[in-house]
C-alpha cells in the first residue's frame, strides 16, 4: 500500500479509536467526538464529517454490540424493550426532518443532559460498595425519545438512554452495554436511505479510517466495562455528559 496514503489516513484511525474506546465504555459520545476532532482539527467539512459519521457508525456499533454480547454485557430483555420503540421514533424522525428543524431543541436537549450528567457524578460519589440497582420502569418512551432525537439531531441515542436509565438505578455495566448493542439496530435502520443515496461515494479516506479505527477500539471498550466498577462508570458517564453537553451547548450559543 502507498505510505502516502497510508499516512493520510492515519489522523482518522486515531480519531475513530479514540471515540468508539469512550463511547465502548461509557456508552455515548462517539458522534460528538469524531464531529469535533473531525471538523476542529483535521478541518474536515461539516456536511462531509456528518455523513462519514453516519457511516462508519454502521460498522463500530455491530462490533461494539458483538463485543458487549461476548463480555455478557448485555440485558436481552431489556434490549428487545429498547430497539422497537427506538427503531420506531429513529424512522419518525427521518420521516419529519425535512419540515422540522430539530436543530432548534438540541441546545435545550444538551442543557437537560448536562443536568442529568452532574446527578451522575452526585450518584457516584455517594454510592456504596453494596449498593442496589433498580430495573428501570420507563424503557419504551426512552427508547421512541431517544431513537427521535438520534435520527432527527443528528446523534443522542447514547446520551439520552443510558443516562435516563442510570437515573432510574439501572446496572451501569449491563446498561452501557445494552444501550450499544440496540444502537447497532438502530443506526443501520437510521442510516439505509443514507447509505443507498451516496454509494461508494461514501467512503471517503476519512470514513475508512474511522472504520478501521472503530473497529479497534470496540473489543477493548466492551472489556472495560466489564473490569471498571458501577460507581467509577457511573461517574464517567456524568463527567462526559457534563463536558460534551456543555461544548454543545457554547457552540451553538457563539454560532448564534
Amino acid at each position: 500500500m502507498d505510505l502516502q496514503l497510508v499516512e493520510s489516513i492515519l489522523p482518522f484511525v486515531a480519531v475513530g479509536f479514540l471515540a468508539q474506546l469512550v463511547d465502548g465504555a461509557l456508552g455515548m459520545a462517539f458522534g460528538v467526538i469524531t464531529n469535533t476532532l473531525l471538523i476542529s482539527v483535521l478541518g474536515v467539512a461539516p456536511a462531509r464529517a456528518s455523513a462519514s459519521v453516519h457511516i462508519v457508525e454502521c460498522f463500530t456499533t455491530a462490533a461494539s454490540g458483538i463485543s458487549h454480547i461476548a463480555h455478557g454485557n448485555v440485558d436481552w430483555r431489556l434490549f428487545g424493550r429498547l430497539v422497537v420503540p427506538g427503531t420506531i421514533g429513529g424512522i419518525a424522525a427521518a420521516y419529519l426532518l425535512s419540515s422540522i428543524d430539530a436543530g432548534v431543541a438540541r441546545p435545550f436537549v444538551m442543557a437537560y443532559l448536562a443536568c442529568i450528567g452532574v446527578y451522575l457524578i452526585w450518584r457516584a460519589w455517594e454510592m456504596g460498595h453494596h449498593h442496589v440497582h433498580k430495573a428501570p420502569r420507563y424503557i419504551a418512551p426512552l427508547g421512541m425519545i431517544g431513537g427521535f432525537l438520534d435520527a432527527a439531531g443528528g446523534g443522542g441515542w447514547g446520551p439520552v438512554v443510558t443516562s435516563n436509565l442510570l437515573v432510574q438505578g439501572s446496572e451501569p455495566r449491563r446498561t452501557i452495554g445494552t444501550v450499544n448493542a440496540s444502537e447497532f439496530v438502530l443506526t443501520l435502520t437510521i442510516s439505509a436511505t443514507f447509505l443507498v443515496a451516496l454509494g461508494a461515494e461514501a467512503f471517503t479516506k476519512a470514513t475508512i479510517g474511522l472504520i478501521i479505527g472503530g473497529l479497534l477500539a470496540a473489543p477493548i471498550g466492551a472489556l472495560l466495562v466489564k473490569r471498571v466498577s458501577a460507581k467509577w462508570l457511573l461517574g464517567m458517564v456524568g463527567v462526559v455528559l457534563v463536558t460534551t453537553s456543555v461544548f454543545s451547548v457554547t457552540r451553538v450559543l457563539m454560532s448564534g
